[in-house]
């Protein structure tokens, strides 16, 4: 059958990669961004963009930390100022997320009483005992990176902060379900498929590997190695938190991107 003259070409599809990266970087960070659309397309667009958010803000607190070393200070200090860069570009999302999933993963409260815990504004003392632990686990192994060399400390930077974006894709996987029916969590649960979310986990890996090469095949299998044992760990606290809440909250994002980026700091330098 021949197409009738006067109807009209189909509009071609909009590119949905230039909104989804204007999602990930106007959620994840404080950069001026602007995002123009909250849909679920834009959403799992933005979820599969996360680790180059991430990468981003890494380099951000890398320079900042090569800086420090530049202009003198020591490898504690330069660790500080490198930590303190992530928690400035998220305005501390992340970290009060951490503090609140402690509190309701703590609490020992049916899902619904944990939920509401996790809501308030205040932190109780398992999110502050949590928060302390990770920070200061983050500065140590920082520091010990820039002590060793300032290239393995900018590493370990830039891997810990992709892989925590990398968390926060799988997190948004399909199989994931929001505990709650309004909020981030809601916004971009099960929006991701399953294969999209591994092609990440792959690329980011890829990433880890590439740029361990500044040390030989040892960084290279570092490399991997961090980023595939910072994604098992997040991946146990998720399902942890699905079998307690009955899914993810933004507060659980956060958890995942901070337990993500502290298990590569460790990795890397106990490895």
């Amino acid at each position: 059958m021949s197409k009738p003259e006067n109807e009209p070409a189909p509009e071609p599809a909009a590119n949905p990669w230039p909104d989804g990266l204007r999602f990930a970087f106007g959620t994840l960070t404080v950069l001026p961004v602007p995002v123009s659309r909250w849909d679920r397309e834009a959403a799992r667009t933005g979820m599969l963009c996360a680790s180059v958010a991430g990468l981003v803000v890494g380099l951000c607190a890398a320079l900042t930390g090569w800086l420090f070393l530049l202009l003198g200070a020591g490898p504690l200090l330069a660790a500080v100022a490198t930590t303190a860069v992530p928690a400035v570009l998220t305005r501390g999302l992340h970290l009060d997320g951490l503090a609140d999933t402690a509190d309701g993963l703590g609490s020992g409260r049916p899902a619904a009483d944990a939920l509401r815990i996790m809501k308030q504004s205040d932190i109780g003392p398992f999110g502050v005992i949590t928060l302390l632990f990770v920070l200061l686990a983050q500065v140590a192994a920082l520091s010990q990176a820039y002590g060793a060399s300032w290239t393995g400390g900018v590493y370990a930077t830039v891997v810990s902060a992709t892989v925590a974006r990398l968390a926060l894709t799988l997190g948004s996987r399909a199989g994931v379900p929001a505990a709650r029916p309004e909020g981030l969590g809601a916004a971009v649960a099960e929006t991701v498929p399953l294969r999209g979310a591994l092609l990440v986990v792959a690329v980011v890996t890829a990433i880890g590997a590439l740029l361990g090469a500044y040390d030989g095949m040892y960084g290279v299998v570092r490399g991997v190695f961090a980023v595939l044992v910072a994604c098992a760990a997040a991946e146990f606290l998720l399902r942890h938190c699905v079998r307690r809440f009955g899914g993810v909250t933004g507060d659980v994002f956060g958890a995942l991107a901070e337990t993500a980026a502290t298990t590569a700091l460790v990795v890397l330098v106990l490895s």
